[in-house]
């Protein structure tokens, strides 16, 4: 196995080096370390911080105690910071890239997308983003699915990396029950709406067992939650009162402005949650 992480040196991708760490020695896995030198400057300019940027590199592999056994690969690439990074994991073929959160830029992640969010649109491998402390497990996991291909490959990724195990995780989905509008605009009693909302959650919980057994994810000890709500409201509520260690998700194949502007799901809890997220690209992307 090999694990790629990028770092710019700030204290968030120190952060996320030291997991990558972690990950890597519990895995016997090689660890590819890439910084990304600017190309848009002075030829002597780019040397002078390749030599710079690869001296800082050697350092942290002989002082990080997470990196002690590790087998590790500093790496010293040119380009803009997301093309630069798949470019130097094509030549890898890692079976995860971890980052560091990222920094805020609200314009410009709005229109263009945080360099985070740029490697899982463009690449073709599961990205880690690193919030939290480093850690040697994950011990509370969350899944949020719609119970699509794209759910069922983010679980198979989760489960295959060795990040999340099936008894510490949580399968949760959000549903809205369609007539819970018309019934309250038609004047029906609480206890009659309440109960509808009760049997279209008894409904999701079903379809999700279904999902489930479909993917071959059916022998698992899954924890299974459906609630009512859209996905974020229910993602929020979730982290806030479970306080998850990591977020699994899935991602899709949408592109072009309207995915700028709007964003996915996946894409909207990479900007906003503070936590650890994985987020897996659909399968043969």
């Amino acid at each position: 196995m090999s694990i790629a992480i990028a770092t710019d040196f700030s204290t968030r991708s120190n952060r996320a080096l030291r997991q990558a760490g972690l990950l890597a020695q519990s895995r016997d896995a090689q660890l590819h370390i890439i910084h990304v030198v600017d190309e848009d400057q002075p030829a002597d300019l780019i040397r002078m911080e390749q030599r710079e940027a690869t001296r800082v590199l050697v350092e942290q592999i002989a002082s990080m105690p997470e990196l002690s056994g590790v087998r590790c690969n500093p790496v010293v690439a040119t380009g803009h910071a997301f093309d630069g990074i798949l470019r130097a994991a094509e030549s890898m073929g890692p079976e995860l890239i971890v980052m560091g959160q990222h920094r805020k830029q609200v314009l410009l992640d709005m229109f263009v997308g945080t360099t985070i969010e740029r490697v899982v649109r463009g690449g073709r491998y599961p990205v880690l983003m690193v919030n939290n402390e480093a850690q040697r497990t994950y011990q509370r996991v969350v899944v949020p699915v719609d119970m699509s291909e794209a759910s069922a490959n983010a679980i198979r990724v989760a489960l295959a990396t060795g990040l999340m195990r099936e008894d510490a995780a949580t399968i949760l989905h959000a549903f809205s029950p369609m007539g819970k509008s018309r019934m309250i605009s038609a004047g029906a009693h609480p206890t009659t709406i309440d109960e509808y909302v009760r049997s279209e959650n008894e409904r999701a919980l079903a379809e999700l067992t279904e999902f489930l057994v479909s993917s071959d994810f059916g022998s698992k000890r899954w924890s299974l939650r459906a609630v009512e709500g859209s996905p974020m409201e229910v993602i929020n509520s979730a982290v806030l009162q479970t306080r998850p260690d990591l977020l699994v998700m899935g991602t899709n194949n949408r592109s072009g402005l309207s995915r700028a502007l709007i964003g996915s799901v996946t894409e909207e809890a990479l900007r906003s949650l503070k936590v650890d997220i994985l987020a897996v690209p659909p399968a043969g992307h």
